[in-house]
């Protein structure tokens, strides 16, 4: 419950000589949970002589709470039986079994209302905004008065593009703007207003908004797997079956461990035809394949399924990159309808090597190290998929600060009005100037916005780019 300022310093006060620190030890605490006044301007508000902003006055209580909670944690009466705690009513936990119960057999279109529902207990008002598969536009989820939002330029675009969160101040009060993530793959923003009067910057209600991120982020995607109302909202174009085909086989966009980040995009959102990637990651390696089945080809979108189909369950088996290989160029040519260009790879975390295999001709694999476009890696090329070839594992060691880069020819090949081909110089601009300082997948969906951007009409030809961060990231926001 809020308290008026003069009523939550006495109690403030009063806990404290409960707690049993001293003036320094509370302050080393205060500190920890980020407070920023000093020593002697905490012990002037203590006596009553100062006035200390919402926000630190919060964390100096939060402070006295945890040595509290330690208090009482340690001197507990115990029972002859356990007691177990009856629902909450109010906070985080009840914030999260509003959540749970509610998505309980929930068809998707609901989950804005049980985001509602669970908003509440934490005084909260919440707006779900998820982006379009283009990652152009937030569009609002549930309730009514809110539009669609550009994500460039935008507040919520912001938090969108940083994987974190944002403040603004309105009219009718201040807004948080958070993104909404699946693990780290961004679906969207959560709009949040408090309704008890609490500072949008209180870092503990940025970190309750992070939970409430988190797993309705979870939510949104389990829920879309069995309905279509959310994956509707998202969609902006008509989807043929051929972009349907390859849409449904394609892994999450954004993945990350402790140890390596991937993350990819591709253009036009709506309308895929011969592009598709793959990827898996473990303790110890990290598998990756790139298909392109050419833009000319009626069955192309079929052959670029069939080609990744036969790579999982050859690297399901647990078997070497030549194997796979084997298997995708087997799989391709059952099917006759020519071949498919591709790369394979297999990341190993202990070493630092990269082994990979290219087939056909598609662009090679580019290194960015140091910030630096350092060249394509020109080995390992044999023969397409579907064509009999034999391949030869090439290998290249990795830096911490790396990025592998993946593209399929749309990507370079895409042209102005002019005629002039985005080419590598194109690509590695935007990957120079957006992939050292940014988060991985924002520099995914900048390359193809680039190359969007430059193109006249439509693209000829799929524009796909995987990128690669092994050793962590360190340029990833605490939200990742």
């Amino acid at each position: 419950m809020a308290a008026t300022e003069e009523e939550q310093r006495r109690r403030l006060v009063e806990c404290f000589e409960r707690a049993g620190l001293t003036l320094e030890q509370l302050w080393m605490r205060y500190f920890a949970l980020g407070g920023d006044v000093g020593l002697l301007e905490l012990d002037a508000y203590l006596n009553g002589v100062m006035v200390l902003p919402r926000v630190q006055r919060d964390m100096v209580a939060h402070a006295v709470n945890e040595r509290l909670d330690e208090l009482v944690g340690r001197n507990r009466v115990p029972y002859s039986s356990p007691v177990r705690q009856s629902r909450p009513a109010r906070g985080p936990l009840a914030a999260l079994v509003s959540l749970l119960e509610g998505a309980h057999r929930a068809p998707p279109e609901r989950l804005p209302a049980i985001m509602d529902a669970a908003g509440e207990t934490l005084d909260l008002r919440v707006g779900v905004y998820l982006a379009d598969y283009a990652q152009c536009t937030l569009v609002p989820i549930g309730g009514t008065g809110r539009r669609p939002v550009p994500v460039e330029n935008t507040p919520a675009g912001e938090a969108f593009q940083r994987g974190d969160l944002v403040v603004t101040d309105e009219q009718d009060g201040p807004r948080l703007w958070a993104a909404l993530l699946d693990g780290v793959e961004r679906l969207g923003v959560l709009e949040v207003a408090p309704t008890d009067g609490t500072d949008p910057r209180d870092p503990l209600l940025r970190e309750q908004v992070r939970w409430l991120a988190y797993l309705f982020g979870h939510l949104v995607t389990i829920t879309t797997q069995y309905g279509d109302g959310l994956d509707r909202a998202r969609r902006r174009e008509h989807r043929g079956p051929v972009t349907e085909l390859l849409w449904s086989a394609l892994p999450p966009f954004t993945v990350a461990t402790e140890s390596v980040t991937i993350a990819a995009a591709a253009e036009p959102a709506d309308d895929l035809t011969s592009d598709v990637f793959d990827y898996a990651l473990s303790e110890s390696s990290v598998s990756f394949a790139v298909f392109d089945a050419g833009a000319g080809e009626p069955t192309a979108a079929l052959s670029a399924v069939v080609a990744l189909s036969a790579y999982r369950a050859a690297r399901r088996d647990g078997l070497g990159l030549e194997t796979q290989a084997r298997a995708v160029d087997e799989a391709v040519a059952g099917l006759g309808n020519g071949a498919v260009r591709g790369v394979l790879g297999e990341f190993d975390v202990a070493t630092g090597r990269v082994s990979y295999v290219v087939a056909g001709h598609p662009p090679l694999p580019l290194l960015l190290r140091q910030g630096k476009v350092a060249g394509p890696l020109a080995e390992g090329r044999a023969a397409p998929f579907g064509g009999g070839g034999r391949w030869t594992v090439a290998a290249e060691e990795l830096r911490p600060g790396d990025v592998l880069v993946l593209y399929t020819d749309g990507i370079v090949a895409a042209r102005d009005r002019q005629g002039a081909a985005f080419g590598f110089s194109g690509l590695a601009e935007v990957l120079e100037r957006e992939v050292p300082d940014g988060l991985l997948p924002e520099a995914a969906r900048r390359v193809t916005q680039a190359v969007l951007a430059h193109r006249a009409g439509a693209l000829a030809e799929d524009a796909t780019i995987v990128l690669l961060r092994p050793f962590g990231n360190e340029q990833a926001s605490r939200w990742f």
